[in-house]
């Protein structure tokens, strides 16, 4: 008997997405904030609540699926699944949900993220809280929040491959120029320039106020079912083509100490185990939603994920590359940095909108889009298709 290998490849589908208005401050809690993220979407996909059996979400998230199955009147819960490293985790939710429903362990999955960012207090600020391992050699030494950690990394980025503070403006400008087109953003009909850009205040050297993603409340979530099933539910779907996550050998935090090369972070981990079992390549992806904490996460995801060579991610951005109508037209709902930031769940909502053909900056013709999850920390990653 020849064993064959198993894959998700097009088993299953998202076939509803849902959010809630984003702002720096919603008054509503963090589980309403979630009930109202997944109403909507099975709303979206033509789906009763009771129909749902299987949750899957981030550790750092601090509503929890026994809350929210009472609450949105779920029924018999089969699956249930948690991701870590905050925003690494986004991508793998859905990995999660898909993997469960190919198995037969669930038939209607949901995946959500519920933060108040904008409004709640910020971690590193718990001086109580015993540092972790990564933290007790970065904390003390004065790298006290996430971008702090990545300066570090830009920095070197800037020495070994000269890249420049105007290769991070063209992500920034990019993500905002996205976000002007969508209402939903925070920062619709907020123009950025360039001399915006060049004058802000420093956060964390060389990284600017412009560099650096939103604070906000809001949630956002999606729905998954089999392919088959996909073809009955209310709107277009769209397939979970390919998944991954990616930890590396040695790694350590951001700063990825212990590493011979500490600019090839997760996202080549991921890259690889994504691409094997896809039917196409980077140069066959027609929209990409890169996770945007910060503006290097770009070009080193670019680089992680096979755009371009080892080196080459910011030169890449250079020309409108990343803009409608370049080389790869990135975030186009305006990503973390403009649109809303909530762990990157919005760049996969986004990608559904842009295969279905309904994003507010449209790609025409799109049919493939990559969604990544954070670079920098334990990481994941979708290949979707129409």
């Amino acid at each position: 008997m020849t064993a064959t290998t198993a894959t998700l490849k097009d088993t299953t589908a998202i076939v509803g997405i849902g959010q809630t208005p984003f702002a720096r401050q919603l008054p509503a809690s963090e589980k309403t904030l979630a009930c109202h993220a997944i109403l909507a979407a099975l709303d979206d996909a033509g789906l009763s609540p009771s129909q749902v059996d299987a949750f899957a979400s981030y550790t750092m998230e601090t509503t929890d699926e026994v809350e929210i199955a009472k609450a949105i009147g779920a029924g018999d819960v089969t699956f249930f699944s948690r991701v870590g490293y905050g925003g690494g985790g986004s991508c793998a939710t859905v990995a999660h949900l898909a993997a469960a429903i190919t198995t037969g362990q669930a038939t209607v999955g949901v995946a959500w993220r519920s933060r108040k960012r904008g409004s709640g207090p910020r971690p590193w600020r718990d001086t109580r809280a015993q540092l972790p391992t990564p933290g007790q050699w970065t904390r003390p030494y004065g790298l006290l929040r996430p971008v702090d950690e990545i300066a570090m990394l830009a920095r070197r980025y800037m020495h070994e491959y000269g890249a420049t503070r105007d290769h991070f403006f063209d992500v920034a400008l990019a993500c905002r120029n996205r976000a002007n087109q969508n209402p939903a953003a925070v920062m619709y009909e907020r123009p950025l320039t360039r001399e915006m850009y060049m004058t802000s205040r420093w956060i964390s050297e060389p990284l600017c106020l412009f560099d650096n993603c939103l604070e906000t409340d809001g949630a956002l979530a999606c729905v998954v079912v089999a392919a088959e099933r996909a073809r009955d539910c209310r709107t277009t779907p769209v397939y979970v083509h390919s998944a991954a996550q990616g930890l590396p050998a040695q790694h350590h935090g951001m700063v990825n100490y212990w590493t011979e090369d500490p600019l090839s972070g997760p996202s080549w981990t991921a890259a690889r185990q994504l691409w094997k079992s896809a039917d196409f390549g980077p140069e066959d992806v027609h929209v990409a939603q890169i996770y945007d904490a910060f503006t290097p996460l770009i070009p080193l995801s670019l680089e992680g994920y096979g755009f371009c060579g080892r080196g080459e991610g910011a030169a890449f951005s250079e020309g409108g590359a990343l803009e409608l109508g370049g080389r790869l037209p990135l975030n186009t709902g305006g990503g973390g940095l403009s649109e809303a930031y909530v762990h990157g769940f919005n760049l996969i909502n986004e990608g559904v909108r842009q295969l279905r053909g309904t994003s507010t900056a449209q790609v025409p013709g799109a049919t493939t889009c990559l969604v990544t999850a954070g670079e920098g920390v334990p990481t994941s990653a979708l290949l979707l298709r129409s």
